[in-house]
């Protein structure tokens, strides 16, 4: 029976859409027990087309069935801020999850590619979920690991998927981490940082949790200005990065949360987040009723730190004022007992001063993460 591709409409097939990955990583095949599903209502926002995405976004959802049997999941999304702001015509594919079955997976891609093209996109860029200011890439390796809170897992075979439909790597991403119990950073790191921070007038103060509209307002204009030149840069709407500066602090520590300024100018800012996901990956994708229990207890125990938000304004970057952030989340995370390991991700591949500065921290390069492309 030939392969039916068919655009997500009915509550079935959202259902069939959101749970399929189950089969894929828990089915009676091969089981990946690394992966972590997301929560299925996190799936069901960006689905909801009262979502903001879709004030700039335009999206489809597709499942590809044989005999019956759902084999495979894809969206495509075409992001007109990413277009304008990078001058390009390039469309997404995201959400990709599929049985390892070549002809599925392509009949998918396809059927993306096709919709993307008829929309005037000239490239297609993925896996991208959404936005690049989402989850994005194909895991590549580090497969018996668990990843960290807010990093998408991949089947070790959808690289092969991916590759034998025609795309090719655009960039990788990686996961840098310190395990803080067994590599000290040096005095002469403490000492040198501390010249510095008092050598360039650098204080780090902790973010106002009570003034939090304000203190999200100095991180998105650092953000935008520390990252605007990177690859894959993307503006942030603002209703976006509200809801999800509200969403982050119902799960951040305020005792490491820190903003570093120079005159009284902010200038940097570093927002680690506890990871959670050894409690994602038991509550599968439920929040409710008991889930929610399981992360605020997960959230108390949480001995592993993600730093994903973090960024120093361009013009006073090379002043150490990252090294004094970092130097202050290792002692402050061992005094207050929240910090072991500490993660370092996305860092773009050709970030060649940060990722440096990470090895000379004593950070390891442990996981990757690419991002694919495809001319149409």
């Amino acid at each position: 029976m030939l392969l039916n591709v068919s655009e997500v409409q009915t509550k079935k097939d959202i259902k069939e859409f959101i749970r399929l990955p189950y089969g894929v990583y828990r089915g009676k095949g091969e089981r990946y027990d690394a992966w972590v599903p997301p929560l299925d209502l996190d799936i069901r926002h960006i689905m909801d087309r009262k979502n903001p995405i879709y004030d700039h976004t335009e999206g489809k959802f597709w499942l590809v069935r044989e005999n019956g049997k759902t084999l495979g999941r894809i969206a495509a999304f075409i992001d007109r801020n990413f277009i304008e702001f990078q001058k390009t015509k390039t469309g997404f594919f995201g959400f990709f999850e599929c049985y390892n079955h070549q002809e599925a997976a392509n009949a998918l891609f396809a059927e993306a590619e096709k919709w993307l093209k008829a929309k005037g996109m000239e490239k297609t860029l993925g896996p991208v979920n959404g936005s690049t200011n989402y989850q994005l890439g194909n895991q590549i390796d580090s497969f018996d690991e668990m990843p960290v809170i807010e990093m998408p897992y991949s089947a070790p075979f959808y690289g092969k998927l991916i590759e034998e439909y025609g795309f090719v790597k655009a960039r990788d991403l990686y996961s840098y981490r310190m395990n803080v119990s067994e590599n000290d950073l040096s005095e002469k790191f403490y000492r040198v940082s501390a010249i510095a921070a008092e050598r360039n007038g650098i204080k780090i103060r902790l973010a106002n949790m009570r003034n939090w509209d304000a203190e999200v307002a100095i991180v998105k204009e650092i953000w935008e200005d520390a990252w605007h030149d990177n690859w894959g840069f993307t503006p942030w709407y603002e209703p976006e990065f509200k809801a999800m500066a509200k969403n982050l602090k119902l799960v951040m520590i305020p005792e490491l949360t820190y903003i570093a300024e120079i005159n009284g100018e902010a200038v940097g800012f570093c927002f680690p987040i506890p990871d959670v996901n050894f409690a994602f990956h038991r509550i599968n994708g439920k929040l409710f009723p008991t889930g929610i229990f399981h992360l605020l207890s997960a959230r108390k125990k949480s001995k592993n730190l993600r730093v994903a938000a973090f960024g120093v304004k361009k013009r006073f970057q090379n002043k150490g004022v990252d090294s004094i952030m970092i130097a202050k989340l290792r002692k402050d995370g061992l005094a207050t007992n929240h910090l072991y390991i500490g993660e370092f991700s996305w860092i773009l591949d050709t970030n060649y001063p940060l990722r440096n500065l990470l090895e000379k921290w004593g950070c390891e390069r442990y996981r990757t993460h690419r991002v694919y492309e495809k001319n149409l």
